[in-house]
């Protein structure tokens, strides 16, 4: 399809998608999610695709929901929210969990609302520095959605994640990482280079093994110490007979660079 809400790229074998409506922060309107899900359907459809990288253009990430794309007011009719989600979010976010692929995200600007939880959906999160995360659903009596109420408790604790939800304040890039929100903060300036060097990695990785390690860690979130066991003895007889397994063993007893294949 011809995208106009989204910039999309398969290169090298890494997808860029690049949230494109500037003017609005790159908030999500409904054509929005009708290409974000195309994007997804290019890239779950296409064997030479081994990572995908999220961004935004201009000077933010993503701001939620485009509420000028609904309309409410008082003493109209109520708009149905929770079928915006079961329609358009939460079907994204189970795809970006089951991708079996990594998905880095790099912040470069204001995350808010289902903007900040996209973002913490993905594997890997780079921010720079002076990018803003903000639970701002509170400010509208709302609840945090896009997976945020499950993914703030786990990463940066109960008392944090409360805060951060009923206050909305701001927590910047640089804080974010050092609360374990993301995995790393980088200068301004240098966040896309990092994000696409990041990128590049996982593109000459040992993809399907990557793709047991993102399933194994989110299952761990609800197993049992004796399911994680028994859930890593299958990932680890399934990895055990890739071809990206025994190219890295030889690559090592030769001393010479593996080629994975991500098979």
């Amino acid at each position: 399809m011809d995208f106009e809400n989204i910039l999309f790229e398969i290169k090298e074998g890494v997808a860029t998608i690049t949230l494109n409506r500037p003017e609005k922060l790159n908030s999500f309107n409904v054509a929005m999610h009708a290409e974000v899900r195309a994007a997804f359907d290019a890239i779950e459809a296409d064997e030479t695709v081994r990572c995908v990288l999220i961004t935004g253009a201009g000077r933010g990430f993503c701001a939620g929901q485009d509420l000028g794309d609904r309309k409410v007011a008082a003493g109209e009719e109520s708009v149905d929210l929770g079928a915006t989600l079961e329609e358009h979010y939460n079907p994204l976010i189970r795809r970006m969990a089951a991708l079996p692929l990594p998905i880095i995200c790099a912040v470069n600007g204001v995350a808010a609302g289902a903007g900040a939880n996209i973002a913490l959906a993905c594997d890997i999160v780079l921010a720079a520095k002076s990018a803003k995360f903000i639970q701002s659903f509170c400010k509208l009596g709302l609840v945090p959605d896009s997976s945020g109420t499950y993914s703030m408790p786990r990463r940066v604790g109960l008392a944090r994640a409360m805060g951060l939800s009923l206050l909305g304040t701001p927590l910047s890039g640089e804080q974010a990482a050092e609360w374990g929100l993301i995995w790393q903060a980088v200068e301004d300036d240098e966040l896309m280079s990092e994000a696409q060097s990041l990128a590049r990695h996982f593109a000459s990785a040992p993809t399907k093994g990557l793709a047991l390690i993102k399933k194994a860690l989110r299952a761990s979130l609800e197993n049992s110490f004796d399911e994680q066991l028994d859930l890593e003895r299958e990932y680890q007889r399934e990895a055990g007979m890739s071809d990206d397994y025994k190219e890295g063993v030889a690559a090592f007893l030769e001393k010479r660079t593996p080629n994975f294949t991500g098979k």
